[in-house]
């Protein structure tokens, strides 16, 4: 039986040449919001990996809305042209495609990158006032601006912007960052929005703000090119964000052309108790399926190719979302060919440096003699997965 895993998926006008997906990152390597060589580098690699699709990091639609002064940015000439050149790059390597997430940090921005002690940036060190939709102290986090309507305005107009320039410079899909606290999240949880306005309160209205942020960008994106939204599925919290809270936002995203899901969870709330372990999320990705009717994309702690495979096969996502796993190992999808006994179309450099892998392998060649070729190739593959555990 040929692998689900590997096989195409379609969205709209965008064929996918098979199922594995590079769950955004953040790489605090921009400068001023504009990508630099190292996006090149560590985008570029999963490019010449056979990775299905390739997200950015959460890239901010103004500058303020990025999670750090190192984030990557997408709101002015300058930051379009930079990212427009790490896609062209990248989509000149082979069948990948390539999408950006468009986020707003809201309370959560101007802190320092994660890999150092996190702290706030203040405006003294270039740094910023966050946003949020109520006021908000974490002792983390800067405290936060409360929006008000002109605010809000700007903010859905910088969306607004940045899907126009991501439409121009080529990206072949969208994913819109609704989930971990950022700002979207903020207005749908009830643990940090306390309006007394139409933006608060009720689930309803605590929904509107990224539904209206939503629609407005999926009027300005070409229509043959999907969007989707990573969502955070639950807050971890009692009383806060849930499960059935997902299925209805996702279902209201549907009916407003919304292609996927992304199910993730949590964020909002320091006091969250997350019962994490091997595809802890994957429930989450099926309850919104099954319940709003629309593709999945599961994520988190799914580090092995079978696992993913019967995710697929049962039915419980339609793509699978994988961070920490291709960055120690980029050429994951290779690892996965060759324990499905899959032919995949390896970039022809590699290809030549890999006698086992198609030096003498050609696409004209018979089906028997790939499978030979991949056996040769599969053992020191698995003894590869193995080392990485």
């Amino acid at each position: 039986m040929s692998s689900k895993l590997l096989s195409s998926y379609t969205m709209r006008g965008l064929t996918l040449p098979n199922r594995v997906v590079l769950s955004p990152m953040c790489q605090y390597a921009a400068e001023d919001g504009k990508a630099t060589d190292w996006h090149m580098m560590h985008l570029g690699q999963y490019a010449c990996s056979n990775v299905g699709l390739i997200i950015t990091e959460a890239t901010g639609v103004e500058p303020e809305g990025r999670i750090s002064p190192w984030c990557l940015g997408l709101y002015n000439d300058e930051t379009e042209e930079a990212l427009a050149r790490v896609i062209k790059f990248c989509k000149a390597q082979g069948d990948s495609k390539f999408g950006v997430q468009l986020a707003h940090a809201g309370r959560k921005s101007s802190v320092t990158p994660s890999f150092m002690i996190r702290e706030a940036v203040t405006p003294e060190k270039g740094g910023w006032i966050p946003r949020s939709p109520s006021y908000y102290e974490d002792g983390v986090h800067p405290n936060p601006k409360a929006m008000d309507e002109t605010d809000m305005g700007g903010v859905k107009a910088a969306w607004v912007d940045a899907t126009k320039r991501a439409a121009r410079i080529g990206v072949d899909l969208i994913e819109m960052h609704f989930a971990h606290g950022y700002l979207v999240n903020e207005f749908m949880s009830p643990l940090i929005n306390k309006r007394e306005d139409r933006y608060g309160g009720s689930r309803e209205n605590r929904m509107r703000y990224g539904l209206e942020i939503f629609e407005a960008c999926r009027a300005v994106f070409p229509a043959d090119r999907p969007i989707g939204a990573r969502i955070s599925a639950i807050d971890w919290v009692e009383g806060g964000w849930s499960l059935d809270d997902s299925v209805a936002f996702s279902a209201e995203l549907k009916r407003r052309g919304c292609d996927y899901i992304c199910a993730s969870s949590g964020g909002n709330s320091l006091a969250q108790k997350i019962t994490a372990g091997p595809g802890y999320q994957v429930p989450f990705a099926e309850a919104v399926r099954n319940g709003a009717d629309i593709a999945a994309m599961a994520v988190g702690q799914i580090t092995d190719p079978q696992q993913a495979e019967d995710i697929l096969q049962a039915g419980q996502a339609d793509m699978i979302a994988i961070a920490r796993r291709l960055l120690a190992n980029p050429r994951w999808v290779w690892m996965a060919a060759a324990h499905f006994q899959e032919f995949l179309k390896y970039p022809p450099r590699y290809r030549v440096c890999h006698p086992k892998m198609g030096a003498a392998l050609n696409f004209t060649d018979t089906k028997e003699k790939k499978q030979q070729l991949l056996f040769m190739f599969q053992s020191e593959q698995e003894a590869s997965v193995k080392a990485w555990g």
